[in-house]
């Protein structure tokens, strides 16, 4: 059974048709990407799987549970980090971290065990000690992705998980996504930097318009387009059915 399914998902918005019946699916332990330009439907496909919407048309299961009918199961066993996510400004950053620790653990040692675990993930060391409002937007990037994955997890949801960090600190982020596939998490992430993706991803799927335009891995892709890069076979893909 995959960890998600996507089957035959819409969402309009009024007249506005933002999927137009996509599916895919993501395997247990995998980094798939979900790909393509501002506006493609990247957002709203990650927020449905969240729970956080509900889709027009379709279905979506995650580790057997529908998004809809049994969501509450499916909060259990996910986490989401938004693209434009904020923390609690007028708490410090560990006090951020406690609070989502003592909010997501069944007992006080496994709160303490994910504290340790989000102090290490966020590399922020003595700025935890200051207020959130004082970060910039690349420190409070790390700081929700620490609170992210310190849970670990089943499947975790990832909008642009990136964004705001200079080349160093994106460097270690995909260090540590890598880290923690390795250790059974699955990720879905959303990013319109498909050169980041491709050094990242197990699989990708493109989307382009509300809809799924190619699936595979960035070496499929690239030998099917007899392309050097996944923004090559994104335009390419995208010119094929123009």
């Amino acid at each position: 059974m995959p960890m998600v399914e996507v089957l035959n998902l819409e969402k309009d918005y009024g007249k506005v048709k933002a999927l137009k019946g996509i599916s895919f699916e993501v395997h247990e332990g995998e980094i798939f990407g979900l790909i393509g330009p501002n506006g493609a439907g990247k957002s709203t496909t990650l927020r449905i799987l969240a729970t956080l919407l509900r889709p027009t048309a379709g279905k979506v299961t995650i580790a057997g549970y529908d998004v809809v009918e049994e969501a509450e199961e499916v909060r259990k066993l996910i986490s989401y980090l938004p693209e434009e996510a904020g923390a609690y400004k007028n708490l410090t950053g560990l006090e951020y971290l406690q609070f989502m620790a003592r909010l997501y653990a069944k007992d006080k040692r496994r709160a303490k065990e994910m504290l340790e675990l989000g102090i290490r993930l966020s590399g922020l060391g003595d700025r935890l000690g200051d207020k959130v409002s004082t970060y910039s937007k690349g420190m409070t990037r790390k700081l929700l992705l620490a609170r992210a994955l310190m849970v670990k997890p089943k499947l975790a949801i990832l909008d642009e998980p990136t964004s705001g960090l200079d080349i160093m600190n994106a460097y270690e982020v995909r260090k540590t996504i890598k880290a923690f596939a390795r250790e059974g998490v699955t990720f879905l992430i959303s990013s319109h930097n498909m050169l980041e993706v491709e050094f990242l991803c197990d699989r990708v799927a493109m989307i382009s318009n509300g809809q799924i335009i190619e699936v595979g891995t960035p070496r499929e892709l690239k030998e099917r387009y007899n392309a050097q890069n996944l923004e090559e076979v994104f335009m390419k893909a995208v010119e094929g059915r123009a």
